[in-house]
């Protein structure tokens, strides 16, 4: 049987491309309308696994997912790193000189703003999905309309790409997670994603991270999330990266007196940058 994976948006969506990345075709997809929908279907056991997107390289960290990560009691078995390549798709038949609207969602529409510029006359329209404004025009027939989306949407839909790779910066990429109900017993991983509190103390935070740097780890991403019952005061995401598996034993046993609260999230394989 195929893998079952929740996604947030459609198929021909980055979370379909990155999803594709990771299992290769094996698996089928459960298309979710939001991200907290995607992680009830996972922690209510209907897929076996959820591909979320944590972090942009230039809209920054998804907060609200790192809350539905812990809430869920989600953990992460797996990353993805896929660079966003934005390409502009109409239905097969039309070009360039027949566009008078352009349809993304309105991250990728500011992510393309220096291309969509060269075309003035051009309306530009957000909308909630960059994959579903290329499925509308099929669904739709609609003529003289572009969407702004995946290769993998252009794929899945048969639709024409007229220019390729608009976005504005290049370094474009997202991180995503793979998650399931429970870890996966990995001999071999190298990276751990892991959340955390520490006294409302001065010190604190950095007494912790200079254990850290002592074992020899590498600190790759911190992030802090608002404890939601204590104002102004905060948790800690952070992934970690190490040559061997003692390093990270022994920071556990440095830190663990040093924390009030700690959560390992996943023991992982490095992805691919």
């Amino acid at each position: 049987m195929k893998t079952k994976v929740a996604i947030q948006g459609v198929k021909g969506s980055y979370h379909h491309e990155a999803t594709d990345n990771y299992l290769k075709n094996e698996f089928e997809l459960l298309e979710c309308d939001t991200f907290k929908q995607l992680a009830k279907a996972l922690a209510k056991g209907k897929v076996d696994k959820a591909v979320m997107a944590i972090e942009n390289t230039i809209a920054g960290a998804i907060l609200p997912n790192y809350a539905l990560i812990t809430k869920y009691g989600l953990k992460v078995v797996g990353e993805i790193y896929l660079s966003i390549q934005h390409q502009l798709m109409v239905k097969k038949g039309q070009n360039l000189e027949d566009i008078t609207e352009v349809r993304s969602h309105q991250m990728a529409l500011l992510q393309c703003d220096k291309y969509l510029e060269k075309f003035p006359n051009w309306k530009i329209v957000n909308d909630v999905d960059t994959a579903l404004t290329a499925k509308d025009i099929v669904d739709q027939d609609l003529n003289h309309v572009a969407a702004i989306a995946s290769r993998k949407a252009a794929e899945v839909y048969g639709l024409d790409i007229l220019a390729s790779s608009i976005q504005t910066y290049q370094d474009n990429f997202t991180r995503f997670f793979v998650l399931q109900r429970e870890h996966n017993d990995y001999e071999d991983f190298n990276k751990v994603s892991m959340r955390f509190s520490v006294p409302h103390k001065s010190g604190a935070l950095v007494d912790v991270l200079n254990q850290i740097a002592e074992c020899g780890i590498n600190m790759d991403k911190i992030q802090s999330v608002p404890i939601i019952d204590k104002p102004w005061e905060y948790s800690f995401h952070i992934d970690i990266t190490f040559e061997n598996k003692e390093q990270y034993y022994t920071l556990l046993g440095k830190i663990a007196r040093k924390l009030t609260d700690l959560e390992i999230l996943g023991e992982y394989k490095k992805g691919k940058e």
